[in-house]
Protein backbone atom coordinates (compact mmCIF):
# COMPACT_ATOMS: atom_id res chain seq x y z
CA UNK A 1 0.00 0.00 0.00
CA UNK A 2 1.07 3.60 -0.54
CA UNK A 3 2.25 5.82 2.29
CA UNK A 4 -0.87 6.35 4.48
CA UNK A 5 -0.11 10.07 4.79
CA UNK A 6 -0.18 10.30 1.00
CA UNK A 7 -3.40 8.26 0.80
CA UNK A 8 -5.25 10.60 3.19
CA UNK A 9 -3.56 13.69 1.76
CA UNK A 10 -2.25 15.00 5.10
CA UNK A 11 1.16 16.17 6.30
CA UNK A 12 3.19 14.06 8.71
CA UNK A 13 2.71 16.83 11.26
CA UNK A 14 -1.11 16.59 11.05
CA UNK A 15 -2.91 16.20 14.35
CA UNK A 16 -5.54 13.57 15.14
CA UNK A 17 -8.45 15.89 14.32
CA UNK A 18 -7.01 16.75 10.89
CA UNK A 19 -6.47 13.07 10.09
CA UNK A 20 -10.00 12.18 11.17
CA UNK A 21 -11.47 15.03 9.12
CA UNK A 22 -9.53 13.99 6.00
CA UNK A 23 -10.54 10.35 6.45
CA UNK A 24 -14.25 11.15 6.83
CA UNK A 25 -14.29 13.30 3.72
CA UNK A 26 -12.54 10.69 1.57
CA UNK A 27 -14.59 7.80 2.99
CA UNK A 28 -17.78 9.68 2.17
CA UNK A 29 -16.59 10.49 -1.38
CA UNK A 30 -15.58 6.89 -2.17
CA UNK A 31 -18.13 4.91 -0.14
CA UNK A 32 -19.39 1.84 -2.09
CA UNK A 33 -22.99 2.97 -1.59
CA UNK A 34 -22.24 5.99 -3.81
CA UNK A 35 -20.29 4.00 -6.42
CA UNK A 36 -22.21 0.76 -6.89
CA UNK A 37 -20.26 -1.63 -9.14
CA UNK A 38 -17.23 0.69 -9.42
CA UNK A 39 -14.25 -1.55 -8.59
CA UNK A 40 -11.79 1.35 -8.63
CA UNK A 41 -13.84 3.30 -6.11
CA UNK A 42 -14.11 0.21 -3.90
CA UNK A 43 -10.34 -0.30 -4.07
CA UNK A 44 -9.80 3.36 -3.19
CA UNK A 45 -12.26 3.06 -0.29
CA UNK A 46 -10.36 0.02 1.03
CA UNK A 47 -7.04 1.89 0.71
CA UNK A 48 -8.46 4.90 2.59
CA UNK A 49 -9.66 2.70 5.45
CA UNK A 50 -6.37 0.80 5.62
CA UNK A 51 -4.49 4.13 5.86
CA UNK A 52 -6.81 5.27 8.65
CA UNK A 53 -6.28 1.95 10.47
CA UNK A 54 -2.68 3.10 10.96
CA UNK A 55 -2.88 6.89 11.25
CA UNK A 56 -6.12 6.85 13.25
CA UNK A 57 -4.49 4.71 15.95
CA UNK A 58 -1.99 6.59 18.11
CA UNK A 59 0.18 3.54 18.81
CA UNK A 60 0.20 2.27 15.21
CA UNK A 61 0.97 5.74 13.89
CA UNK A 62 3.94 5.96 16.23
CA UNK A 63 5.18 2.55 15.10
CA UNK A 64 4.87 3.58 11.45
CA UNK A 65 6.65 6.90 12.01
CA UNK A 66 9.49 5.06 13.76
CA UNK A 67 9.73 2.55 10.93
CA UNK A 68 8.66 -0.39 13.08
CA UNK A 69 5.73 -1.30 10.78
CA UNK A 70 5.14 -0.74 7.09
CA UNK A 71 2.19 0.83 5.28
CA UNK A 72 0.29 -2.48 5.52
CA UNK A 73 0.73 -2.57 9.30
CA UNK A 74 3.22 -5.46 9.15
CA UNK A 75 6.29 -5.59 11.35
CA UNK A 76 9.52 -4.64 9.67
CA UNK A 77 12.60 -6.85 10.16
CA UNK A 78 14.57 -5.23 12.99
CA UNK A 79 17.50 -7.57 13.49
CA UNK A 80 19.74 -6.45 10.60
CA UNK A 81 20.06 -3.35 8.50
CA UNK A 82 19.95 -5.37 5.27
CA UNK A 83 22.82 -6.56 3.15
CA UNK A 84 24.45 -3.18 2.80
CA UNK A 85 23.38 -2.12 -0.68
CA UNK A 86 24.35 -3.42 -4.09
CA UNK A 87 27.63 -4.96 -3.03
CA UNK A 88 26.25 -7.12 -0.25
CA UNK A 89 27.70 -7.43 3.26
CA UNK A 90 26.00 -7.13 6.70
CA UNK A 91 25.32 -3.73 8.26
CA UNK A 92 25.27 -2.75 11.95
CA UNK A 93 26.42 -6.17 13.10
CA UNK A 94 29.53 -6.32 15.30
CA UNK A 95 32.03 -9.14 15.62
CA UNK A 96 30.39 -10.60 18.72
CA UNK A 97 27.07 -10.88 16.88
CA UNK A 98 28.75 -12.80 14.05
CA UNK A 99 30.38 -15.07 16.61
CA UNK A 100 27.00 -15.81 18.22
CA UNK A 101 25.37 -16.51 14.85
CA UNK A 102 28.01 -18.76 13.40
CA UNK A 103 28.66 -20.64 16.62
CA UNK A 104 25.37 -22.42 15.93
CA UNK A 105 26.95 -24.02 12.89
CA UNK A 106 29.99 -25.57 14.60
CA UNK A 107 30.26 -29.09 13.40
CA UNK A 108 27.45 -28.62 10.88
CA UNK A 109 29.64 -29.67 7.98
CA UNK A 110 31.20 -32.71 9.62
CA UNK A 111 34.68 -33.05 11.06
CA UNK A 112 37.67 -30.77 10.52
CA UNK A 113 38.17 -29.99 6.90
CA UNK A 114 34.63 -31.09 5.99
CA UNK A 115 32.47 -29.31 3.46
CA UNK A 116 31.24 -26.84 6.04
CA UNK A 117 34.65 -25.14 6.23
CA UNK A 118 37.94 -25.42 8.06
CA UNK A 119 38.06 -25.72 11.83
CA UNK A 120 40.64 -23.59 13.58
CA UNK A 121 41.16 -23.63 17.31
CA UNK A 122 37.79 -25.28 17.95
CA UNK A 123 35.84 -22.68 15.95
CA UNK A 124 34.46 -23.38 12.50
CA UNK A 125 35.29 -20.51 10.14
CA UNK A 126 33.11 -19.57 7.16
CA UNK A 127 34.44 -17.46 4.33
CA UNK A 128 32.04 -15.69 1.95
CA UNK A 129 32.78 -14.33 -1.51
CA UNK A 130 30.61 -11.97 -3.50
CA UNK A 131 29.11 -13.31 -6.67
CA UNK A 132 28.67 -11.10 -9.75
CA UNK A 133 24.98 -10.70 -8.91
CA UNK A 134 25.76 -9.18 -5.52
CA UNK A 135 24.97 -12.32 -3.51
CA UNK A 136 27.30 -14.18 -1.18
CA UNK A 137 28.53 -17.76 -1.49
CA UNK A 138 30.19 -19.88 1.15
CA UNK A 139 33.63 -21.02 0.11
CA UNK A 140 34.08 -24.75 0.19
CA UNK A 141 30.55 -25.68 -0.98
CA UNK A 142 26.96 -24.66 -0.21
CA UNK A 143 25.28 -21.32 -0.85
CA UNK A 144 24.22 -18.54 1.48
CA UNK A 145 20.74 -20.11 1.60
CA UNK A 146 22.07 -23.09 3.57
CA UNK A 147 23.06 -20.85 6.47
CA UNK A 148 20.92 -17.73 6.19
CA UNK A 149 17.62 -19.62 5.97
CA UNK A 150 18.45 -21.12 9.34
CA UNK A 151 19.35 -17.69 10.74
CA UNK A 152 16.29 -15.84 9.45
CA UNK A 153 13.71 -18.63 9.59
CA UNK A 154 13.19 -18.69 5.83
CA UNK A 155 12.81 -14.91 5.34
CA UNK A 156 15.95 -13.82 3.51
CA UNK A 157 17.16 -10.25 4.21
CA UNK A 158 17.49 -8.02 1.17
CA UNK A 159 14.33 -9.30 -0.51
CA UNK A 160 15.19 -13.01 -1.00
CA UNK A 161 12.49 -15.46 0.06
CA UNK A 162 12.94 -18.89 1.52
CA UNK A 163 10.58 -21.47 2.94
CA UNK A 164 8.98 -20.30 6.20
CA UNK A 165 9.86 -22.36 9.27
CA UNK A 166 8.02 -23.00 12.49
CA UNK A 167 10.16 -20.35 14.18
CA UNK A 168 8.90 -17.54 11.95
CA UNK A 169 5.31 -17.35 10.73
CA UNK A 170 3.93 -14.88 8.21
CA UNK A 171 2.26 -11.79 9.64
CA UNK A 172 -1.52 -11.83 10.03
CA UNK A 173 -3.58 -9.35 8.03
CA UNK A 174 -4.99 -6.25 9.69
CA UNK A 175 -8.38 -6.34 11.40
CA UNK A 176 -11.11 -4.13 9.95
CA UNK A 177 -13.65 -2.16 11.98
CA UNK A 178 -17.18 -1.15 11.06
CA UNK A 179 -20.51 -0.19 12.65
CA UNK A 180 -23.87 -1.73 11.76
CA UNK A 181 -27.23 -0.19 12.65
CA UNK A 182 -29.95 -2.65 13.62
CA UNK A 183 -33.67 -2.10 14.20
CA UNK A 184 -35.33 -3.50 17.30
CA UNK A 185 -37.85 -5.31 15.08
CA UNK A 186 -34.99 -7.09 13.25
CA UNK A 187 -33.41 -8.16 16.53
CA UNK A 188 -36.73 -9.58 17.76
CA UNK A 189 -37.25 -11.45 14.48
CA UNK A 190 -33.70 -12.84 14.39
CA UNK A 191 -32.85 -11.17 11.07
CA UNK A 192 -29.21 -10.81 10.03
CA UNK A 193 -28.22 -7.23 9.22
CA UNK A 194 -25.79 -6.49 6.38
CA UNK A 195 -22.68 -4.35 6.82
CA UNK A 196 -20.22 -2.98 4.26
CA UNK A 197 -16.65 -3.38 5.52
CA UNK A 198 -13.85 -0.87 4.86
CA UNK A 199 -12.51 -3.15 2.10
CA UNK A 200 -15.80 -2.76 0.20
CA UNK A 201 -17.06 -6.26 0.99
CA UNK A 202 -20.67 -6.65 2.22
CA UNK A 203 -21.35 -9.42 4.73
CA UNK A 204 -24.24 -10.56 6.92
CA UNK A 205 -23.86 -10.43 10.70
CA UNK A 206 -25.38 -13.08 12.95
CA UNK A 207 -26.53 -11.35 16.13
CA UNK A 208 -26.19 -13.43 19.30
CA UNK A 209 -29.17 -13.68 21.63
CA UNK A 210 -28.97 -10.92 24.19
CA UNK A 211 -26.92 -8.65 21.92
CA UNK A 212 -26.40 -5.22 23.49
CA UNK A 213 -26.09 -1.77 21.99
CA UNK A 214 -22.37 -1.09 21.42
CA UNK A 215 -21.38 -4.78 21.50
CA UNK A 216 -18.53 -5.73 19.15
CA UNK A 217 -18.88 -8.94 17.12
CA UNK A 218 -15.78 -10.56 15.61
CA UNK A 219 -16.14 -12.01 12.11
CA UNK A 220 -13.27 -14.43 11.59
CA UNK A 221 -11.33 -14.16 8.35
CA UNK A 222 -13.21 -11.11 7.02
CA UNK A 223 -10.35 -8.63 7.47
CA UNK A 224 -7.36 -7.70 5.32
CA UNK A 225 -5.41 -10.41 3.50
CA UNK A 226 -1.67 -9.66 3.74
CA UNK A 227 0.44 -9.64 0.60
CA UNK A 228 2.91 -11.94 2.37
CA UNK A 229 0.36 -14.76 2.29
CA UNK A 230 -0.26 -14.89 6.04
CA UNK A 231 -3.59 -15.47 7.74
CA UNK A 232 -6.43 -13.09 6.88
CA UNK A 233 -7.41 -10.66 9.63
CA UNK A 234 -10.86 -10.38 11.23
CA UNK A 235 -13.68 -7.85 11.00
CA UNK A 236 -14.78 -6.21 14.25
CA UNK A 237 -18.36 -5.03 13.83
CA UNK A 238 -19.90 -2.80 16.48
CA UNK A 239 -23.70 -3.10 16.85
CA UNK A 240 -25.66 0.15 17.12
CA UNK A 241 -29.38 0.06 17.94
CA UNK A 242 -31.42 2.35 15.71
CA UNK A 243 -33.47 4.63 18.03
CA UNK A 244 -37.14 3.59 18.06
CA UNK A 245 -39.94 6.19 18.02
CA UNK A 246 -41.94 4.32 20.70
CA UNK A 247 -39.72 1.99 22.71
CA UNK A 248 -36.86 2.72 25.10
CA UNK A 249 -34.36 -0.12 25.61
CA UNK A 250 -33.40 -1.19 29.14
CA UNK A 251 -31.30 -4.32 28.77
CA UNK A 252 -33.66 -6.93 27.33
CA UNK A 253 -36.73 -5.00 28.55
CA UNK A 254 -38.54 -2.31 26.60
CA UNK A 255 -40.43 0.67 27.99
CA UNK A 256 -43.46 2.28 26.35
CA UNK A 257 -45.47 5.34 27.39
CA UNK A 258 -49.16 4.76 26.61
CA UNK A 259 -51.32 7.88 26.22
CA UNK A 260 -54.81 7.39 27.75
CA UNK A 261 -57.73 9.79 27.90
CA UNK A 262 -59.27 10.96 31.17
CA UNK A 263 -62.40 8.86 30.68
CA UNK A 264 -60.30 5.74 29.93
CA UNK A 265 -58.37 6.26 33.16
CA UNK A 266 -61.55 6.83 35.21
CA UNK A 267 -63.87 4.25 33.66
CA UNK A 268 -61.30 1.72 32.41
CA UNK A 269 -60.72 0.52 28.86
CA UNK A 270 -59.05 -2.03 26.60
CA UNK A 271 -56.44 -0.34 24.41
CA UNK A 272 -54.41 -1.86 21.51
CA UNK A 273 -50.70 -1.54 22.29
CA UNK A 274 -47.88 -1.97 19.72
CA UNK A 275 -45.13 -4.52 20.38
CA UNK A 276 -42.18 -5.68 18.26
CA UNK A 277 -44.27 -8.63 17.04
CA UNK A 278 -47.65 -6.95 16.52
CA UNK A 279 -50.39 -5.33 18.58
CA UNK A 280 -51.90 -6.73 21.78
CA UNK A 281 -54.77 -5.44 23.92
CA UNK A 282 -53.96 -3.97 27.32
CA UNK A 283 -56.62 -3.60 30.01
CA UNK A 284 -56.66 -0.28 31.82
CA UNK A 285 -58.50 -0.81 35.07
CA UNK A 286 -61.03 1.81 36.26
CA UNK A 287 -59.55 4.62 38.32
CA UNK A 288 -56.02 3.92 37.07
CA UNK A 289 -53.50 6.58 37.96
CA UNK A 290 -50.97 7.88 35.50
CA UNK A 291 -47.53 6.30 35.92
CA UNK A 292 -48.67 2.83 37.03
CA UNK A 293 -46.55 0.25 35.18
CA UNK A 294 -48.16 -2.67 33.33
CA UNK A 295 -45.81 -5.58 32.52
CA UNK A 296 -46.30 -7.60 29.32
CA UNK A 297 -44.30 -10.78 29.78
CA UNK A 298 -41.99 -11.90 26.95
CA UNK A 299 -42.70 -8.90 24.71
CA UNK A 300 -39.21 -7.45 25.01
CA UNK A 301 -35.93 -8.29 23.24
CA UNK A 302 -34.41 -11.78 23.00
CA UNK A 303 -31.90 -12.68 25.70
CA UNK A 304 -29.68 -15.67 26.38
CA UNK A 305 -32.71 -17.54 27.69
CA UNK A 306 -36.18 -16.37 26.65
CA UNK A 307 -37.22 -12.74 26.14
CA UNK A 308 -37.40 -9.58 28.15
CA UNK A 309 -40.67 -7.82 29.02
CA UNK A 310 -42.52 -4.77 27.71
CA UNK A 311 -43.20 -2.27 30.49
CA UNK A 312 -46.20 -0.08 29.63
CA UNK A 313 -46.78 3.16 31.56
CA UNK A 314 -50.19 4.86 31.09
CA UNK A 315 -49.96 8.64 30.74
CA UNK A 316 -53.23 10.54 31.17
CA UNK A 317 -53.65 13.06 28.38
CA UNK A 318 -56.17 15.89 28.55
CA UNK A 319 -57.89 17.08 25.37
CA UNK A 320 -56.27 19.92 23.53
CA UNK A 321 -58.18 23.19 23.71
CA UNK A 322 -61.11 24.12 25.92
CA UNK A 323 -63.86 21.60 26.75
CA UNK A 324 -66.81 23.30 28.49
CA UNK A 325 -68.33 20.13 29.93
CA UNK A 326 -64.98 19.02 31.36
CA UNK A 327 -64.32 22.48 32.74
CA UNK A 328 -67.72 22.57 34.45
CA UNK A 329 -67.15 19.10 35.93
CA UNK A 330 -63.78 20.09 37.30
CA UNK A 331 -65.23 23.25 38.87
CA UNK A 332 -67.83 21.15 40.68
CA UNK A 333 -65.02 18.84 41.90
CA UNK A 334 -63.08 21.80 43.20
CA UNK A 335 -66.12 23.27 44.94
CA UNK A 336 -66.74 19.91 46.60
CA UNK A 337 -63.31 20.26 48.26
CA UNK A 338 -62.25 16.67 47.61
CA UNK A 339 -59.13 15.34 49.43
CA UNK A 340 -55.83 16.31 47.80
CA UNK A 341 -54.06 13.44 45.99
CA UNK A 342 -50.73 14.76 47.32
CA UNK A 343 -51.39 13.99 50.99
CA UNK A 344 -50.26 15.87 54.10
CA UNK A 345 -46.59 15.75 53.12
CA UNK A 346 -47.25 18.49 50.55
CA UNK A 347 -49.39 20.69 52.77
Amino acid sequence: MRDPYEVLGVDRSANAAEIKRAYRKLAKDYHPDRHAGDKRAQAKFAEINAAHEILGDKDKRGQFDRGEIDADGKQRFQGFGGFGGPGGGFENVDASTFADIFSAFRGAGGGPGGPGGAQQGGTRTFRFTRTPGGGQQQAGGGTEDDILRSIFGGAMPGGGQGTATAGRSAAKGADLRADVGVRLEDIAAGRKPKVTLPNGKTVQVTLPKGVADGQVIRLKGQGQTPASGGATGDALVRVRFVPHPLFKVEGADLRLDLPVSLDEAVLGAKIPVPTLSGKVNVTIKPHSSSGRVLRLKGKGLPKASGHGDLLVTPRIMLPEGADKELDDLMRRWREAKRPSPRGKAFD
